[in-house]
């Protein structure tokens, strides 16, 4: 069976990430999408700094039977690459990538950041471990044989919001040998130093050629959409 991604962002990881929420997950077979190709890694090298870097996917259950499970924040301070950016910002171009085994799963601080009736602070320690348990495990990311998600930018173009700041990136998204290719909204700030991306936008599993988890008869289920949040911090990198 084909394995997907996930992602946010940032991006891109979270569909994956979503059918984490009960540990199981189906997948579609279909024949490989052809995608646009990378963009040429040319410019100014900005390095990302995982410190202030972060990537939360909100992730939630469905169904009649959903008070059984549970809605999720899975997170990450663990991006780590390259943004690249020529005299025309338009053509900036990313390479980046992190390790899925450091990824958490209800971290208390960012739970409780959360503040809601869908966030609550109370999951079992038991519930986070088992859902993080089997988001690495074979069935789904497989951390063991694919210990990295790779994200490469295949093209910007404007905003239809037609604020300055603010592009649509075309991402790829290698995961477990396979690439997805998913139309990111991201705002941006350049300065001569130092670059802040950040983006919060809603995917879907099905978007990326995965299947909803569902079990009892559709009774419990895993929602499809899910809401992404990322902010990547990355500084001008100094000759040596």
């Amino acid at each position: 069976m084909r394995r997907g991604v996930a992602a946010v962002a940032l991006v891109v990881l979270g569909a994956i990430l979503l059918a984490a929420l009960n540990g199981c997950v189906t997948r579609e077979s279909a024949p490989p999408a052809a995608h646009p190709r990378p963009s040429p890694l040319a410019g100014r090298p900005f390095d990302v700094i995982a410190g202030e870097s972060q990537l939360i996917v909100l992730v939630y259950r469905a169904g009649p039977l959903a008070a059984l499970g549970h809605n999720h924040v899975i997170a990450c301070r663990c991006l780590s690459g390259t943004i690249y950016v020529p005299r025309d910002p338009a053509r900036a171009s990313l390479d980046l990538r992190f390790a899925v085994g450091q990824l958490t799963v209800d971290d208390p601080g960012l739970r409780a950041a959360e503040s809601s009736a869908d966030f609550p602070p109370d999951v079992a320690q038991s519930a986070r471990q088992g859902t993080r348990h089997n988001m690495l495990g074979a069935a789904l990311l497989n951390a063991a044989k694919y210990p990295d998600i790779v994200l490469r930018s295949a093209g910007l173009r404007p905003s239809p919001d037609g604020k300055p700041a603010d592009m649509v990136a075309q991402v790829l998204v290698q995961i477990e040998g396979e690439w997805h290719s998913v139309a990111v909204p991201l705002r941006y700030r350049i300065g001569d130093e130092a670059i802040v991306v950040s983006g919060e936008f809603p995917m879907k599993q099905t978007d990326l050629g995965l299947t909803p988890f569902s079990a009892l008869g559709g009774g419990l289920q895993v929602r499809d959409g899910m809401n992404v949040r990322l902010r990547l911090v990355a500084r001008l990198r100094r000759r040596s």
